[in-house]
């Protein structure tokens, strides 16, 4: 079981930074490739971004690629979505989330197992 906590969402203009981290309790973080998502009212949850378990393989959504980094923290159980250039099309409720599979980087929702709660992330024009 791993439960995950998201934080560092807020309102941003355009252009402008944030990073989210999510916090994962138990000893086993390691163990899971993981994802952001997102989703904005009325649109289905997206794809943002994926690590594998060692931090080294990263994959991205078009939208959001050379503006997002993903990077984990295994020794602090984190792992982090830095976003710069923000858009107003990134306005959108942030999910971080663990893979069902140890080698799975999907882009499915269907494919994670566990998830947080959500940070929400408001970009101004």
């Amino acid at each position: 079981q791993v439960q995950l906590v998201e934080s560092g969402g807020g309102l941003v203009q355009a252009g402008g930074s944030l990073r989210l981290s999510c916090a994962a309790s138990g000893r086993t973080f390691s163990s899971y490739p993981m994802g952001w998502f997102r989703q904005a009212p009325g649109k289905e949850r997206e794809f943002v971004a994926a690590i594998n378990r060692s931090g080294i393989n990263t994959y991205y959504a078009d939208s959001v690629k050379d503006r997002f980094t993903i990077s984990r923290d295994n020794a602090k159980n984190t792992v982090y979505l830095q976003m710069n250039s923000l858009k107003p099309d990134d306005t959108a409720v942030y999910y971080c989330a663990a893979s069902s599979t140890p080698y799975g980087m999907g882009r499915l929702p269907r494919e994670y197992v566990y998830w947080g709660q959500g940070t929400q992330v408001t970009v101004s024009s």
